[in-house]
């Protein structure tokens, strides 16, 4: 049967975990690079998904990327020069609720 004979791709290999590092690290450095005021938020882990770790800008703009465990996303951020939180203990900042809302919002008057 043909169903599980092994396919190998040519054109689109999968990525190896060093290259989505660095697909994450410089993401996360283009992040704080052009935006303002970022700090990080480090979020546990739970049944759904591993260590991850926010950044949040100052108009409230977010991104967010796992991360192996709390230890890497504190010292990524100490690497980074921005300040870092543990979100269990702060919580999330306004900003972040705020910039949904406003994203939200333009999104349903663009489909109309």
């Amino acid at each position: 049967m043909a169903w599980f004979r092994r396919r190998r791709r040519t054109s689109d290999p999968a990525p190896t975990d060093r290259s989505a590092r660095d697909a994450t690290l410089a993401h996360l450095r283009d992040f704080v690079a052009t935006r303002v005021g970022v700090e990080a938020y480090v979020e546990p882990v739970t049944n759904v998904t591993q260590t991850t770790v926010m950044l949040v800008a100052t108009d409230g703009e977010w991104t967010r990327r796992r991360v192996p465990d709390p230890k890497v996303a504190w010292d990524l951020a100490r690497d980074l020069g921005i300040p870092v939180y543990d979100v269990q203990r702060t919580g999330y900042p306004q900003r972040v609720r705020d910039w949904n809302s406003r994203q939200r919002i333009a999104r349903q008057r663009r489909s109309v």
